[in-house]
């Protein structure tokens, strides 16, 4: 796959099939699209281009406005669209002024002068330019002037697999990771550099890896136990040109830990992981951490015994979960 950080970057296609999103999550519905865009650039031999946006469109529109949360960041979705085999990522900026074009306007500069797009493959609900006015209703209009083809993924199509960036968000956010991975299609993860924390689980005999996500639009699972697994990364490159993805070490299993730690009257949130069998210092590292099961809700427990005696039983749970 190519990436490119901006549209002016990009080289316009002799047969270009686009499609056009957020597409937060890349889930299963996101993952027909894709699919209906490889095998129609295959019958006409063709490229595919998917064009996203970054910062995301509610972030520039309503600055004051700090709720958004979103399941992957531009980097976690980026490894994702790699892997669904799509041949070219735009990332175009999202600013006030690109928001403001008409739906002619966005149709011939962007999608035809500037892509040069053969083919529209989109959802049964997109919008676009000024106002989220444009619809499939203008694509249809502009088709034959603009020499492009659209195909609308049908409502029925999307439903079939019930899911939506929306169901899976409310779906991590009260702990129904299960839910969430079933309609993702693959687990649901976070990714964070190990920061120095008050190293409270040493002395109790679960000493953690704390994770520092640096960003503040990313959704993070509801607070609680989990069983999860981690690799070592090292970031993907994103700058204009060949994508080179994060590269990768081996699994580590362990039980997370979100939440505030009100046994010991914690106040702000952390993100822990207590790896097993691991003696590594991993301090300034980076981590990608799978959620594959929710054990129990985060709970303020009397003592940190009784704290304790809860944790060797969640950790036997886990083991059992990941054996």
């Amino acid at each position: 796959m190519k990436i490119y950080r901006n549209i002016e970057d990009f080289i316009p296609l002799d047969n270009a099939v686009v499609t056009i999103g957020t597409f937060d999550g890349v889930h299963i519905g996101h993952q027909k699209i894709i699919s209906s865009l490889r095998e129609y650039a295959q019958k006409i031999n063709g490229e595919t281009v998917l064009l996203t946006f970054f910062p995301h469109p509610r972030m520039i529109l309503h600055p004051d406005d700090d709720s958004l949360r979103l399941i992957n960041t531009i980097e976690e979705k980026a490894d994702r669209l790699a892997e669904s085999g799509i041949d070219h990522l735009i990332i175009t900026p999202f600013t006030r002024d690109f928001s403001n074009q008409s739906a002619e306007e966005y149709i011939r500069e962007i999608l035809v002068s500037k892509i040069g797009t053969k083919r529209i493959i989109i959802g049964y609900d997109h919008h676009f330019g000024k106002d989220r006015k444009g619809s499939l209703v203008d694509l249809l209009k502009y088709a034959e002037q603009y020499h492009y083809s659209v195909q609308e993924i049908p409502e029925q199509d999307i439903n079939d697999v019930a899911v939506s960036s929306t169901k899976i968000r409310e779906a991590l956010i009260i702990g129904e990771i299960a839910t969430a991975n079933k309609y993702l299609g693959y687990p649901f993860h976070i990714t964070g550099k190990v920061v120095k924390g008050q190293q409270l689980g040493r002395t109790i005999g679960y000493p953690t890896a704390n994770i520092e996500v640096p960003e503040s639009y990313k959704l993070i699972p509801a607070y609680g136990i989990y069983a999860v697994q981690a690799t070592l990364i090292e970031h993907a490159e994103m700058t204009t040109g060949e994508y080179i993805p994060a590269k990768k070490g081996p699994t580590l299993k362990g039980m997370g830990y979100i939440g505030t730690r009100p046994t010991v009257r914690g106040v702000n949130r952390s993100i822990e992981i207590n790896f097993f069998d691991l003696n590594e210092d991993l301090y300034g590292k980076t981590l990608q951490i799978q959620f594959l099961h929710f054990v129990r809700h985060d709970h303020k427990f009397d003592s940190i015994e009784a704290m304790t005696a809860q944790l060797a039983e969640d950790e036997k749970k886990i083991k059992e979960l990941l054996a």
